[in-house]
């Protein structure tokens, strides 16, 4: 069986012309403008907006290093996926490919932790979105709010998944606006160009007069890499969606090309942005979050209530995304036999329902827990889901080292992109990845995460290994 048949069975399209249907028993209903959208907006999601205060004060201007690091791994780790992708769209992704280049059990660990990573983080932006929302209705209390969310977006995924692509196409837009303009207004204000702007003191100045450019030392650089990192997960969920275009090829092409002016505008910009409008060590910026601290120095007014309703779009749009991509991740499972078959059925719009419903269901279960215990068994799943990201990435590393020669071997003209310097870039991948993974365990706030997420991954693979052994023994 050949790459392109195996992968087709296992939840995949095979991207030919004239094939715009995938084989599998889901629609292509997303369009290029869903896809487009997607693309340039997976990368930002509310961390960016509300958590990159607490990094700025881990390292001061030195964060801006922290961000193009680990932008940098994503910008190589998106290339290398990329390439897997365009050859053989899968709804499964890199858990397909996983499943093909090392094995049934690296397939189903990775495919399953992935899904678990997913369905905490429903409870976290969740539980995120309902505090804004009480803030503004305090007659609601927060975890009906809560309960409101998560059923207004699970409606969106059962309908169809351009309904889906719909919702996320608005609240992807809503963010690329808003970053848009705060650095677009940001540098005006920086050369002192924004009428009517009330911070004469902004400028370049800011980026080393308060004990220069790395006043925490240059560890700090290392530290700020763990309290950004997982901030850009979401970025290969293009790489499942495209399986539900008409043009998947295409599609993953044109995400992946982008990614670095994506990571270098939205991510770097933006931080460039603060860092130039207030000394990092102002106060404001971890009391009130680092953008909105930018807006009030520059008398942008409201600046708060302006950037909760920025937050709140972006924590719609992880919810919306997250459920999406945890119930096609449990769908590709279904469809290798690695989860329940029903997982794996459609309806007649091909939405894949039971694995939808059941994504959710542990999701209002992990929401459940972060209100009854949330320092307790909230903070575990919270803890052992933490360094998953890396886990993902690392995998798909490890694959496309397998997955080139497969392509070549079997179909040389699939391969439209292709990972720069292969292979000794990816082995460069390789060692940042595991790098920052050895830093997090000598590291006392990334310590528990990286250990905890550990166990829940040697328990997962124990459980693949498991079944490998059994079924041979049975066969």
């Amino acid at each position: 069986m050949t790459t392109q048949q195996t992968l087709a069975k296992e939840g995949g399209s095979t991207g030919d012309p004239g094939k715009p249907q995938p084989s599998n028993g889901l629609q292509a209903g997303l369009k290029n403008r869903h896809l487009s959208m997607i693309a340039i907006a997976g990368v930002i999601g509310a961390g960016l907006f509300v958590g990159s205060g607490s990094g700025i004060a881990a390292a001061g201007p030195a964060i801006l290093v922290s961000y193009a690091l680990v932008g940098t791994m994503v910008v190589f780790v998106m290339r290398m996926l990329g390439e897997m992708a365009a050859a053989n769209p899968a709804s499964g992704s890199f858990s397909a490919y996983a499943d093909r280049a090392l094995g049934r059990w690296a397939g189903f660990s990775i495919g399953w932790l992935y899904w678990f990573f997913w369905v905490v983080v429903l409870a976290v932006e969740a539980t995120a979105g309902a505090e804004i929302l009480e803030s503004w209705v305090p007659a609601v209390p927060q975890w009906a709010w809560a309960l409101l969310v998560m059923i207004v977006l699970t409606a969106t995924n059962l309908a169809s998944v351009s309904s889906y692509g719909e919702f996320e196409f608005w609240f992807a837009g809503i963010k690329v606006v808003a970053i848009a303009a705060f650095v677009g207004v940001g540098l005006l204000a920086v050369f002192g160009l924004l009428p009517g702007s009330d911070n004469p003191g902004a400028g370049l100045a800011h980026l080393t007069d308060a004990g220069g450019f790395f006043p925490n030392g240059y560890g700090a650089v290392l530290t700020g890499v763990l309290m950004v990192v997982f901030s850009f997960m979401g970025s290969e969920i293009v790489t499942l969606a495209a399986g539900e275009s008409a043009d998947p090829q295409r599609a993953v092409t044109k995400a992946v090309n982008s990614v670095i002016w994506r990571i270098a505008v939205f991510y770097l910009g933006s931080i460039f942005v603060v860092l130039t409008l207030l000394p990092w060590n102002d106060p404001s910026i971890v009391h009130d979050g680092s953008y909105v601290a930018a807006l009030k120095s520059i008398g942008i007014p409201h600046a708060g209530e302006v950037m909760k309703v920025i937050v709140l779009t972006a924590v719609l749009s992880c919810l919306n995304s997250g459920l999406y991509t945890a119930s096609r991740m449990a769908f590709s499972l279904g469809q290798r036999g690695d989860a329940p078959a029903s997982f794996a059925r459609t309806s007649a719009r091909g939405v894949p329902r039971v694995a939808v419903l059941a994504s959710v269901l542990f999701g209002f279960v992990a929401v459940f827990f972060n209100y009854k215990w949330p320092d307790t068994v909230f903070a575990f799943l919270l803890n052992s889901s933490g360094a998953v990201a890396l886990f993902v990435w690392l995998v798909i590393c490890c694959t496309q080292l397998r997955m080139r020669g497969i392509i070549l071997r079997e179909s040389p003209e699939k391969l439209v992109v292709r990972m720069w310097l292969f292979p000794g870039l990816t082995w460069a991948t390789i060692g940042m990845i595991l790098f920052v993974l050895v830093y997090m365990v000598y590291d006392e706030t990334g310590r528990t995460q990286v250990l905890l997420s550990l166990l829940v991954a040697a328990l997962v693979v124990a459980v693949a290994v498991g079944r490998e052994v059994w079924g041979r023994r049975r066969g």
